[in-house]
């Protein structure tokens, strides 16, 4: 007999187990069970082993609202983080509803009988009245990595951070690292301690700024009790970033001058700040990359770690060539060059078997995608903590949910308006974001089609606005 559960949860990440948690606090007479494609939970904060991973947003709002962070950490490190969400899913008993090394790999809604067949490789089909898509954006197998040439002479180590060894020794080597994004601005200073000389070559410079590793509001207000003082700080947090990127979109000239100013404080008299840290495009046209407490600019001031602007001509037996003539001695070559995005975890969607190309798709409210029924997806903020969009979601399907249950309801669906514009679903000039555009689905020109990355925003047509808002269709 097929098993059935009323709630599906694909991926026991960060998302998935928010999601899990949200259900069995405001929905625990219904059945839910997570599907997990590794063998451990943890998602993204498991996955990624290399030296310094940590997190790129502030832990007040990468926290999940309903369970505060525990500390005044600001920038918290990888397995501070995996230790934070495997024990509130201890807490939540979501731990005992995973199901490990369960892929899924296609899955299809019948409206004849208003459920999902989801079909896990190596078992039997599950079937289920929700589907949720909790695993992210990226492929887990792999990252972005682009063919080098000559990378095949090389006598050292190439490595992509994605798949970090365990017993890899650095210790007095030569270390390039290729890239200039989150990854590699984190892994610069954490391998500079032990390494002989860690290079980090970037094609363009990306705009970095330094932040305390320890919340100074967390540390002042320490003495208030939890329940005052998390929300006070998270509020703070949330203020403060929404409004540098309102200002960044409106006065890119100003911020770009801000920034600079404070470069030029950290490294005038070690860096070319012009030729390496500041780039061509404006502020939050690529997100923008924080180091807790200057760490990279502590590195590049010592001596222990440079940065080279440049492009690669090929790799050599001993390193790497640039265009310009240099070359640049390694032991050990990072590849840290990007991700490479999989929406849905690759799950391919049918409805009434019909295949649902994700391009002909318009996201409702991001988190929604039209002509495809019960069926939520978990998608974080570019410009801001992936959680604050993620515990938003959780909200929305909870309040679906109790929708469905006071009128009598099994499904629901947000039919696309052939008189809503067309735009790419994310207005965000990151390579990892342009390189998969054709294949994502759309955004509209207005609500609720409309991805505004806005919390403040969000925060009222998904929390508060009608769920029954002449949009969405129900059955």
């Amino acid at each position: 007999m097929t098993e059935h559960v009323d709630v599906l949860v694909i991926g026991a990440g960060l998302s998935g187990i928010g999601a899990a948690c949200q259900l069995r606090v405001h929905h625990p007479q219904r059945s839910v069970a997570v599907l997990e494609a590794r063998s451990v939970s943890g998602g993204t904060w498991d996955l990624f082993r290399y030296p310094g991973i940590r997190s790129d947003s502030d832990m007040f709002t990468f926290g999940y609202r309903w369970r505060p962070w525990p500390s005044d950490t600001a920038l918290a490190d990888g397995q501070l983080i995996l230790d934070y969400v495997r024990t509130v899913a201890r807490e939540h008993g979501v731990d005992e509803l995973i199901r490990y090394d369960h892929r899924v790999s296609g899955a299809s809604w019948d409206s004849a009988t208003q459920r999902w067949t989801v079909e896990v490789e190596g078992r039997e089909p599950i079937t289920a009245n929700l589907l949720w898509g909790c695993s992210g954006y990226y492929d887990y197998e792999a990252g972005h990595a682009p063919e080098f040439p000559g990378a095949d002479r090389f006598r050292g180590e190439v490595i992509h951070p994605q798949h970090w060894p365990e017993d890899l020794d650095y210790a007095g080597k030569k270390v390039v690292v290729i890239g200039s994004g989150a990854t590699a601005i984190t892994l610069v200073p954490a391998m500079a301690d032990t390494a002989e000389h860690v290079t980090m070559l970037q094609r363009s410079p990306t705009y970095v700024l330094s932040r305390p590793g320890r919340d100074p509001w967390a540390k002042a207000l320490r003495r208030l009790p939890g329940r005052v003082r998390h929300p006070l700080v998270r509020w703070k947090n949330i203020l403060v970033a929404t409004g540098f990127y309102q200002l960044s979109r409106r006065r890119p000239a100003l911020v770009k001058k801000m920034i600079g100013g404070a470069l030029q404080q950290q490294l005038g008299k070690h860096v070319d700040v012009d030729k390496h840290f500041r780039p061509t495009y404006d502020p939050w046209d690529q997100r923008l990359c924080f180091v807790p407490d200057g760490d990279l600019f502590k590195a590049l001031r010592k001596g222990t770690a440079s940065v080279v602007t440049d492009t690669i001509e090929t790799f050599t037996e001993t390193g790497i060539r640039l265009t310009s003539g240099e070359e640049l001695e390694a032991d050990i070559i990072v590849t840290a060059t990007g991700l490479k995005l999989l929406p849905f975890g690759g799950i391919a969607l049918e409805v009434d078997g019909e295949k649902v190309e994700l391009s002909d798709t318009m996201a409702y409210k991001a988190l929604m995608l039209s002509g495809v029924p019960n069926f939520i997806y978990t998608i974080g903020y570019t410009n801001a903590s992936w959680t604050l969009k993620a515990d938003l979601v959780g909200e929305y399907v909870v309040r679906v949910l109790k929708h469905l249950d006071q009128h009598g309801l099994s499904s629901f669906v947000a039919e696309k308006d052939p008189s809503v514009g067309e735009r790419p679903f994310m207005d965000f000039q990151s390579g990892y974001v342009l390189r998969a555009l054709d294949g994502l689905p759309k955004q509209g020109d207005r609500t609720p089609w409309m991805l505004k990355q806005n919390y403040l925003t969000d925060v009222r047509t998904i929390r508060t606005d009608k769920i029954d808002d002449g949009v969405l269709s129900f059955r």
